[in-house]
């Protein structure tokens, strides 16, 4: 039978799982793979396995009642292989590679760290202090211009806006770097300008906040089983 696997962890984890769950209805048992030196919590997939809340719930309470106790490699909701002995021999084909990981991430969790800024306010800021999109501006406010200067405005502004948005993002992880034992940066989605997952790090997105102004808007989203510093492994 199919084989859903949860998280990987040191074989000396002490893997108290009593009062959890596996995925799927009626919830499935868990149980370990044991290799020399790690261990895979497991249990069986059942069959037509959706990311429905309940199960995503479920997933999400093995990983913190493992991190609890120590430190864990999480797999992503949805983690499936063939049998037992195929999760043994992943193991021990890169038992080197997650055991490094399991020692950086020993005691870390991750944030992750989303930001946006008001776009009215920072297309007010561009025409201040672009000239050449502050002329464009004023003579399509005088009615003399043609589409090929709102053209230009255009290209003029989303230029100054991605600039400045590259600019914001490097000042936030570089003001966050120190708190940090690691960083992942993610192509940031819609309005923000930055998403970026950190390791073993304080929250401080206030005092980011408090520096940039009402303009900005800094989400932390943590502490969460630290996804992003596995990928690497």
């Amino acid at each position: 039978m199919a084989v859903y696997v949860y998280a990987i962890t040191a074989a000396s984890h002490p893997l108290r799982l009593d009062g959890v769950t596996g995925v799927g209805e009626p919830p499935e048992k868990l149980r370990t793979v044991n290799s020399q030196s790690l261990a895979a919590v497991v249990s069986d997939a059942p069959d037509g396995l959706r990311a429905k809340r309940r199960d995503v719930l479920a997933h999400e309470a093995v990983l913190e009642r493992l991190m609890a106790e120590g430190s864990v490699l999480p797999l992503r909701f949805g983690a499936v292989t063939s049998d037992d002995q195929a999760v043994l021999q992943v193991l021990d084909e890169r038992a080197a590679s997650y055991q490094e990981r399991l020692t950086a991430l020993d005691g870390c969790v991750e944030f992750h760290l989303k930001a946006s800024c008001d776009e009215d306010a920072l297309l007010r800021e561009i025409l201040l202090q672009s000239p050449e999109a502050r002329q464009l501006n004023e003579q399509i406010r005088s009615g003399r211009a043609g589409p090929d200067l709102q053209i230009a405005l255009g290209e003029r502004v989303a230029g100054e806006v991605q600039l400045r948005h590259e600019s914001f993002a490097a000042g936030a992880v570089e003001a966050l770097r120190p708190l940090a034992r690691d960083i992942r940066a993610s192509d940031p989605k819609g309005g923000d300008f930055v998403s970026v997952s950190f390791q073993g790090f304080t929250a401080a997105e206030q005092d980011l906040a408090n520096e940039r102004g009402a303009d900005f808007d800094f989400r932390l989203h943590g502490p969460l089983p630290p996804y992003s510093f596995v990928e690497a492994a």
